[in-house]
């Protein structure tokens, strides 16, 4: 079954159980999917639909993080709960080390041996970790294994 059409059934589901909040973030889920469509003009893949949920997954960070700042904790409230409910249709996050495990084989593969070879590496992870992986840590940890 693709993100899209899972979305689609929670959407009814969470129409007829009268889960309004929850409604409301997966209408907002789609009408991106949506408008990232129309703007293209093309399909979404799985994968596509996983950039746009993190995209706003990165957006509800920030704005929580700003709300927190100006002491607004009921805004940042909201936030987190919409982001819930956008993290659960993204996989599940691999831990640190499994990381530095694909970004020793991407290494290896790619043969990279210095800094400047940090885009060869980051061109190999980035679609295998796509969604699975915080990319910022993913470049850290090249950083730190090219510097070595």
């Amino acid at each position: 079954m693709s993100l899209k059409t899972q979305l689609t059934d929670d959407m009814k589901t969470a129409m007829k159980a009268g889960e309004k909040a929850r409604l409301a973030v997966i209408r907002l889920i789609n009408a991106d999917i949506k408008r990232r469509e129309v703007d293209e003009r093309i399909e979404l893949d799985d994968a596509q639909v996983l950039a746009v949920l993190e995209k706003m997954v990165k957006q509800r960070k920030d704005s929580i993080s700003q709300f927190e700042a100006a002491g607004r904790t009921d805004l940042a409230d909201i936030e987190k709960a919409e982001m819930a409910v956008i993290e659960a249709y993204l996989p599940a996050k691999m831990s640190e080390a499994e990381i530095q495990v694909a970004v020793d084989a991407a290494i290896a593969a790619t043969g990279a041996a210095a800094p400047a070879d940090m885009g060869k590496v980051m061109g190999a992870l980035k679609p295998q970790l796509a969604g699975k992986a915080d990319m910022g840590l993913v470049s850290q940890l090249i950083k730190k294994s090219l510097s070595a």
